[in-house]
């Protein structure tokens, strides 16, 4: 007559919405999927898929299995799957994930490593000196905040 079994949520379906006018400080862990437009001070750390809209401000670093960026981000980036930079995004941080879509219009400012990283053989200090040389900082729309690795480039502002 009744029934035991307690139904399990499949914790992808689970959304978590911080809304436009909100202002979170702290850190945020989820199963879910999370939507942020509003301002959040602290780490997310979310085993599914974080959006942030074109509105959302985020202090602190992101951690997540698929991640949609729109708004700001000051912190780091750490995306297992797939990091979208939509048109209207800027991020001033460090990116680590396997897959990139950078659309055009995004502004980033830091470092960014892309792929597997257990699956990349480590790089011998002849290889790995000569791609540093070779790392040049993207900023979208805002070239002039470049600085150049290398001083004779002229078509480089510093």
């Amino acid at each position: 007559m009744f029934n035991n079994k307690i139904k399990q949520t499949n914790p992808v379906a689970i959304s978590n919405i911080i809304g436009q006018g909100s202002h979170l400080e702290g850190n945020i862990h989820t199963t879910g999927n999370l939507r942020i437009e509003g301002k959040v001070t602290g780490g997310i750390k979310a085993k599914a898929k974080v959006v942030l809209s074109h509105t959302a401000q985020i202090e602190g670093n992101i951690v997540a299995q698929n991640a949609e960026i729109g708004g700001e981000v000051k912190g780091s980036i750490e995306v297992i799957e797939l990091l979208v930079l939509k048109s209207t995004a800027m991020v001033w941080g460090d990116i680590i994930t396997s897959k990139l879509v950078f659309e055009e219009g995004a502004c980033f400012d830091g470092k960014c490593k892309m792929g597997k990283e257990h699956k990349v053989p480590p790089l011998s200090a002849a290889t790995e000196a000569s791609l540093s040389s070779k790392t040049v900082e993207y900023m979208g729309k805002h070239p002039e905040k470049l600085k150049s690795p290398n001083p004779s480039n002229p078509s480089i502002k510093k």
